[in-house]
């Protein structure tokens, strides 16, 4: 044997080593957490009205028998409404990635305004608002959820084509929406992810998949596992009544992404995957992520309600399914009650009659029953009234419910059991459950704004060619602009999650400032370029566009204003020249963007106007 063939033996034995020791890792990160696993799997039963099963000693879960055949055992979902007034108010938590600059210099201002729009643009692309309300989903049902920033080289403008005729793209970010289920701590009891010190995605994919991105073949198998295969949300998932898993998946198999933080052996740290037995990749961590552009996980947690000491949160199901078994417990006994009263028990004196018939047939009205002479007629028990523990019972777990969920009836079906009738009262009692809710939502918040500066990150280190991007400006029209790796400093930026106004709250400022007087001028009247904007931010542009053509000579201001960081342009003689100058003089102040250059040119295109108005 060669000494290069020696090589390549310890080589491929050093890197079966190291997949074997990846694998076993993941084992026993599973084996830590499967106990975790069975109680998000039970949230998911309960939340979906699958509420007659539990997690037995073994750890496993498995679906409850009826003691007597004639048991009742309907649900009476209240778990479900719950979580889906909880969802529904932590949509308006829906930040929109603001970053402000650190002073008034021209330097800071135009880092800000880039960085800006960057985010802006980034999360149109992406659909944020979705993956954050997917994320959402997942923290309240489980406990936790998690968000992945990369960068995709498959995405992005086409550039060209590499010497086997692959397609070239410019790459772009993207942010996924990760379950529990795939993610492995090397650690429970970590209270956030800076302290965990290696973390595994693991997940079931495709054999196809592994092969187009690493170019390896691996044998598939059925994985029937519901913690390692895909699935849409926990919202439409539940266990068949016969224990089995959702349906099996064929030809995949697991891959397993192992990231470790750096350390004194991997200053960069160290990225692992394992698909099989094989190793498909081993490097460094890929991204440049962290402040001061270290290298950290590419990994951001959410929860729904933090716990101490533990990595993983809790949610307000698991604090529901005690109550929500009682409930059920209550109302089915209580039915089983009233068939009594209404279908009754009837006594027979053994031999009397056809005891199966009687027992198929009951006591119908207009029955004709012939019984044997000289024994007691069939009669129906005295079963009573129903007891008023029942109702009693009932009331306290359903007020119960209002105290463990922190949802209040006015919140959850709209009612006001309370019988508070002035509009301050009823929104002090919507204020409350809001409040209650704080903790998640500021979850959701630190979250979004952890993804921003990862994604500001990633641009730094990937946007290394100049890039359009386009923007929709003042009165929606689209803006464009380059940037490039040089043009954000994503260390040097003050992030602020402030949130996106309803229309419904933007006409409700409008009118307040309106009635104020505030958008008068010195004489009391509305000029005819506030009226304008006022109209187009109500949603009614298009009224002052048809008696007013000030709207259209506003827009031709801000297209030139575009091409003026380009090109000189004249006035037209056909212009307002004074809504053109009050426009231009916007965009000439408000700096930002403007070089010198740019600067002149707008200088010179404002004295032609006043040119050509005198």
């Amino acid at each position: 044997m060669t000494e290069q063939q020696e090589r390549e033996r310890r080589e491929a034995a050093r890197k079966q080593a190291l997949a074997a020791e990846v694998a076993a890792d993941f084992a026993a990160r599973r084996e830590m957490r499967r106990h975790l696993e069975r109680g998000w799997e039970l949230n998911m039963n309960f939340l979906s009205g699958n509420q007659f099963c539990d997690v037995t000693p073994e750890g496993e879960l498995e679906e409850e028998t009826a003691d007597f055949f004639w048991r009742s055992r309907r649900c009476f979902n209240h778990i479900a409404p719950t979580v889906d007034t909880r969802i529904a108010k932590l949509a308006a938590v829906r930040p929109s990635l603001e970053v402000r600059a650190f002073s008034d210099s021209e330097a800071d201002i135009q880092i800000a305004r880039v960085a800006s729009n960057i985010l802006k643009s980034a999360k149109n692309r992406i659909d944020l608002d979705r993956v954050i309300s997917e994320a959402t989903l997942w923290s309240e049902v489980c406990g936790t959820a998690f968000y992945k920033v990369v960068w995709n080289f498959e995405d992005g403008k086409l550039i060209g084509a590499d010497e086997s005729g692959h397609s070239v793209r410019e790459g772009d970010v993207n942010v996924i929406a990760l379950s529990p289920f795939e993610i492995y701590p090397d650690t429970l009891n970590a209270g956030g992810m800076s302290e965990i010190k290696s973390l595994i995605h693991a997940k079931a994919v495709p054999v196809s998949e592994i092969f187009e991105r690493f170019g390896v073949e691996i044998a598939g198998r059925t994985i029937d596992e519901f913690s390692l295969a895909p699935y849409s949300t926990p919202s439409n998932w539940k266990r068949p009544i016969d224990g089995s898993f959702h349906p099996s998946l064929e030809n995949r198999e697991i891959l397993i992404e192992r990231y470790t933080r750096p350390c004194g052996e991997h200053p960069d740290g160290r990225l692992e995957i394992v698909a099989g037995d094989k190793l498909l990749y081993e490097g460094p961590l890929p991204y440049q992520n962290g402040d001061r552009g270290e290298r950290i996980l590419p990994f951001i947690r959410q929860t729904s309600i933090e716990l101490a000491g533990a990595f993983f949160g809790t949610s307000v199901v698991d604090r529901m399914i005690p109550l929500q078994r009682a409930y059920n417990a209550v109302r089915n006994r209580k039915h089983e009650f009233l068939n009594r009263l209404t279908a009754g028990v009837i006594a027979v004196e053994d031999g009397s009659v056809d005891a199966d018939a009687l027992a198929d047939e009951g006591l119908y009205p207009g029955k004709i029953l012939v019984y044997r002479r000289g024994s007691d007629a069939p009669r129906f028990l005295d079963c009573g009234s129903l007891p008023p523990e029942f109702e009693a019972e009932e009331e306290r777990i359903a007020d119960e419910f209002i105290l463990v969920s922190g949802m209040s009836e006015i919140s959850r079906n709209s009612a006001n059991p309370t019988h508070v009738t002035s509009a301050v009262g009823l929104r002090l009692l919507l204020e409350q459950d809001t409040n209650r809710m704080h903790q998640a939502t500021e979850s959701i918040e630190r979250a979004v704004k952890e993804a921003g500066k990862q994604i500001l990150h990633l641009y730094k280190q990937f946007a290394h060619t100049k890039r359009l991007l386009r923007m929709t400006g003042t009165g929606g029209d689209t803006e464009l602009f380059y940037f490039d790796a040089s043009d954000i400093s994503a260390d040097d930026v003050e992030f602020t999650t402030g949130y996106d106004k309803t229309p419904e709250q933007v006409r409700e400022e409008i009118l307040s400032l309106l009635s104020l007087g505030l958008l008068q001028d010195e004489k009391g009247e509305l000029s005819g370029e506030v009226r304008t904007r006022v109209l187009d931010a109500l949603g009614y542009g298009s009224l002052e566009t048809a008696r007013d053509i000030s709207y259209l000579h506003l827009r031709k201001a801000e297209r030139e204003n575009v091409l003026l960081a380009q090109e000189e342009v004249e006035a037209d003689s056909y212009d307002d020249h004074a809504v053109h100058i009050t426009e231009h003089l916007r965009a000439l102040l408000s700096g930002g963007e403007n070089d010198a250059a740019t600067k002149a040119r707008m200088v010179r295109h404002l004295e032609s106007h006043r040119r050509k108005g005198e």
